[in-house]
Order: structure tokens, then sequence, then C-alpha cells
């Protein structure tokens, strides 16, 4: 016992390293994993005392013990079953496959990082690159959404800033959990993703077990109180205009939800802009119908490179207004249940989209030249009879001057290449029609409610 023995030293050392993990797992691990959870704890109760809506505790659950809920709930155990059953391989081998999906959908949300970072980013960005003002907004019914239902956003898909602008405009409200598809799944943007409390989905996928899996974990969100953001399109617009809603989400949240327990209160919310960064992408898509589009890194330092550029000579003010509008939320509860009820939410919920979506300066303008209008005065005489019948049905119009937006708008447009403008006269590139077409069509829905209302 007391006689000395002789050993290499890579072997003396290998064993101290693993006397200090053991020591450090078993002992100092737990402490500081104790110490900083207690810290965040104060964190978010000072949050949550500023919050409209405080943090929910589900969000702040444990992704490991999120998990270990999702996969053992009674829900999932029958999926596996099933799935084992049909594919005919063991259940252990299902269970792990369900156990995959689980950690793959569940993010780990991490409040100081979504009001450190996300928020301060957010705010940054959107301040940067646009004029943000607020379009409608039915104050009276919002401030009136019931405090412990569990509030929904739901709005039209028009460029990736929509998960930027709409964070940071209810940012002093609480917290927000989207549903991110695959463009997002790249490292280290997903572990980011997650942090902030983003989820991911598999869009194409036709797995049952999956959507088994995604759907429990929406439904036990939704149960538990979390905030969320969703885009009943699917998938960003290609032509502009408000997309037919696809159900696969909004059925999860709806489907089996009855008038017992925590209500459901879907808000819709219509976003436009002067300019959308991956407007020519969208274009392009529409016309190949292949809607995997991605810009290359070389396209993406190229424009980075020409709008630095611009901003050092003076010549770039930013990419002119975006704005969102909030339209009367739409309680779940009103909902009669039985077959076709999400139907009737989801027809209901883009008619209130269709309704908010703002009217813009470039949008207006764009309508006007592919009409034919081309000259400074027609454009203003237009513009001015198409914010006379929107003012008449209380739609929130631009409130600048109307020889200042189209002034303003052609300089822009001038800018890209689009139109070639003369002292008075306004023509149209080659380029530039399909551009200017995907702009108006983002409006042309209010004229056309207003042209069947006449008739």
């Amino acid at each position: 016992m007391t006689q000395t023995i002789s050993m290499p030293v890579w072997a003396f050392v290998l064993i101290l390293l693993f006397a200090a993990v053991t020591f450090a797992s078993h002992f100092l691990f737990p402490s500081v994993r104790w110490f900083f959870r207690k810290r965040a704890e104060r964190v978010i109760a000072k949050l949550n005392e500023r919050l409209t809506r405080p943090i929910e505790p589900f969000k702040l659950a444990r992704r490991y013990d999120m998990i270990q809920r999702i996969i053992y709930d009674p829900e999932i155990t029958k999926a596996v079953v099933e799935y084992a059953e049909e594919e005919g391989i063991p259940e252990n081998v299902a269970f792990e496959k369900a156990k995959d999906y689980a950690r793959e959908i569940v993010p780990s949300f991490s409040a100081t990082l979504y009001f450190s970072v996300g928020m301060r980013l957010a705010r940054w960005l959107s301040k940067t690159l646009y004029k943000v003002r607020i379009g409608a907004f039915d104050r009276d019914a919002l401030e009136k959404i019931d405090p412990d239902a569990t509030v929904i956003f739901v709005m039209n898909h028009r460029s990736n800033m929509d998960y930027v602008l709409v964070t940071h405009l209810v940012s002093r409200a609480g917290t927000l959990s989207y549903a991110v598809g695959e463009w997002a799944r790249v490292w280290p943007l997903s572990s980011i993703i997650k942090m902030l409390g983003a989820y991911f989905i598999r869009r194409r996928s036709r797995g049952s077990l999956y959507r088994r899996v995604l759907a429990r974990y929406v439904q036990m969100a939704t149960d538990g109180g979390v905030t969320q953001a969703m885009f009943p399109e699917g998938g960003l617009s290609l032509t502009g205009r408000v997309g037919e809603p696809k159900l696969g989400l909004l059925n999860y949240i709806v489907d089996g939800r009855g008038p017992d327990g925590r209500d459901v209160i879907f808000v819709p919310v219509g976003l436009n802009y002067d300019q959308v960064l991956e407007d020519r992408f969208l274009i392009a898509a529409d016309k190949t119908g292949k809607r995997r589009f991605r810009p290359s890194v070389w396209s993406v330092i190229c424009s980075c490179a020409i709008y630095t550029w611009w901003r050092v000579r003076g010549k770039f003010r930013g990419f002119g207004t975006a704005t969102v509008g909030f339209g009367t939320p739409l309680e779940l509860s009103t909902i009669p249940m039985g077959e076709g009820r999400t139907e009737a939410v989801a027809d209901e919920l883009m008619l209130r989209i269709c309704k908010v979506v703002p009217v813009l300066a470039a949008p207006l303008v764009a309508r006007a030249l592919t009409q034919g209008v081309n000259t400074r005065d027609a454009l203003k005489g237009a513009i001015s009879v198409m914010l006379d019948e929107l003012r008449v049905r209380s739609m929130p119009i631009p409130r600048r001057e109307v020889g200042a937006m189209v002034d303003e708008t052609l300089a822009r447009l001038s800018l890209r290449g689009l139109v070639r403008v003369s002292e008075q006269h306004v023509t149209i590139d080659a380029d530039g029609r399909d551009v200017l077409a995907y702009y108006a069509a983002t409006i042309d829905h209010h004229f056309v409610d207003a042209a069947v209302q006449k008739t």
C-alpha cells in the first residue's frame, strides 16, 4: 500500500485531467450553474416588471426538460409505436428518431441574448435600413386583449426583414417565438436563432412522426401561453400579393381547442416596404417556379459593397419606409367548433391582414407607372386620386405631401436603374417593369375592394 510506483508522465497527466473533470462535474459545475441560473432569474424578474406580457415559464424551461416532456408525451409515444409498425423497425429506433426531431425543433431561449443582443440588433437594423412607421393600429382592441390568453401575431410575409421589424416593434410588450424555415438551419446562425426563441420547421416534410412531434410542441407552447408569430403563407410572397394560407401550423393550434382552458387570440399584422431587399430574387423565383432561391455569397458581398459606397458618397439614405399595420384581434373562442374551423379562422385572418397592409409611396408610384402614367404632373394627379379613394374608406395613408413622395420615389427608382427620369417625362426601363409590377401588386387589393363596392 505504501510502496512507490512509477508511471509515464503522460499517464500521470491523464489521471490528473480525469480527476479534474470529475471534480468539476460533481462539485464545481452544479454550483456555477446554480449561480448563473439564480442571476438569470433575477434579471428575468426585472424584465417582467416592464413588459406588458411577461416571459412565460414554459419559455424559460430547460431545453432538456422540454425535450423529455415531448418525447414521453402519451401522444408521441403512440405515434412512435405506429411509426415503428408502419416502417417495420424496432420501437427504440423510432423513439430515437422522435428524439432527434424534438432536439431539432425545441429552442434554447436565452433572455439575456434576446434583450441584450437581439433587441439592439433588431433596432439598429430597422432604423439603419428604413424609416419605420406604424400604420393601422386598433389601440382599444389591442389593449383589451385578455392578459391570460395566448397571443399569436399572424403576418403576411414580404421579406426576411419581417422577423427583425416586428421583433423590434413589439420588444416593449414581450418576446416572440417564430417558426423558422430550413433556410436558418446553418451553424452558427441556427444556434443564435434558437437562443432567440425560434423553433425550426421542415416545410416540406411529409413524415407523420415528424408532424406529430412538431404539432405537440406547438400545442404545448400555446397551452403554456407563449407569444408566437407566424406567416400563414408559408413563405415569402413572390408576387407582392398576400398569398393563400397554408393550414399546417394554424391547424396544430386550432385543432382540438375547445371552450375550456386558455383562449388563443390572433393579431393580424400587415407589412409593406418601399423597397424589399430580396425583390429581384423573389421575382426571378416566381418566373422560374423554383422557390429554393438563395443569393450567392459573391452577390451579397457586391450588394453590400455597392450600398456602402453609396452611403460614403452620401447617395444612400436607406430603403425608404417600412410600415407595420395591426388589425383587429380574432379570438379563437368566437369561432364555432366543428369541421372547417381551421379554414374559417384562416380565411378571416387573411381578410383582416389584407385590410391593414400599409399603403406606401413606392407602391403608389409603381401602380401609377404600370397603368401608363409617364409624367411627374400626371403621377401626382393619379396618386392624389388614389389617396382620395383610400381616405374615403379610412385607410391609413402616407402623411407626406404628394410631390415629395413622387420626387423621392423616382430618385430611388432611377438610382436602381428601373426608370429614366427627365425634367418631366418618366420612362420605365426593360428591367424595371417586373419590379414595378411587383410593388404595385402589394396594394392592388385595396383598389379591387373599392371597385367591387362601387359595383
